[in-house]
């Protein structure tokens, strides 16, 4: 997977993503892609910066919220919205995500039609020692006529600045084999440059 967000107005995001397909675990060989695009507006955040709440619109799904069999190259084929929700609890120590929404894909399966689907996602994150370090665990996928199997993914995520965030997770679906396996993710933020009007740095909690 790559993803690249860009912040181009305050509470605006916007983000493109690419992902990989590679069910045989054959490293010279892929089983194709699909994209996403999509926009986020946070309409709440709380004086810590530590939660709140957020509406997304895009197309093209996530792995894991789409019936495999269709999700290659469901960019434009797939629209969808959801809702994510972040809820600190015990003085910032505890992080509870909930992301429901739902979703619509034209032209889906051998007939041709609009298949609707309900899509959640809901994340735990603990932090045992302080803000850098956290254990993550996340269940998420649809249900409805593109539904997917339910997947989840569990590991350690390691923030050693508001600029860098590295994590090492295993990901599976509860009943099948298509999940994402082992994987090593490096996510890398800039600071504010090129604003309308002046850059704000983002305050540290």
């Amino acid at each position: 997977m790559l993803m690249n967000t860009y912040s181009l107005f305050p509470r605006w995001e916007f983000t493109i993503a690419a992902y990989l397909y590679n069910n045989d675990n054959d490293p010279t060989t892929n089983d194709g892609y699909s994209t996403s695009l999509y926009a986020k507006y946070m309409f709440y955040e709380n004086q810590k910066q530590t939660g709140g709440a957020a509406v997304k619109v895009g197309t093209g799904m996530r792995p894991g919220t789409l019936d495999a069999e269709f999700r290659v190259k469901d960019a434009f084929k797939t629209f969808w919205m959801n809702t994510p929700v972040t809820i600190p609890f015990l003085s910032n120590t505890v992080s509870l995500d909930v992301m429901p929404g739902a979703s619509l894909t034209v032209d889906y399966g051998a007939n041709k039609t609009t298949g609707w689907a309900f899509t959640y996602s809901t994340r735990l994150a603990w932090y045992p020692i302080g803000p850098k370090i956290s254990a993550v665990g996340e269940v998420f996928g649809s249900a409805g006529e593109t539904g997917a199997i339910p997947e989840y993914k569990a590991g350690l995520r390691w923030e050693p600045s508001q600029y860098a965030v590295f994590a090492i997770t295993y990901g599976q679906e509860f009943a099948g084999n298509k999940g994402a396996g082992f994987e090593f993710g490096i996510m890398l933020f800039t600071p504010p440059f090129a604003c309308f009007g002046r850059c704000k740095p983002k305050r540290i909690p």
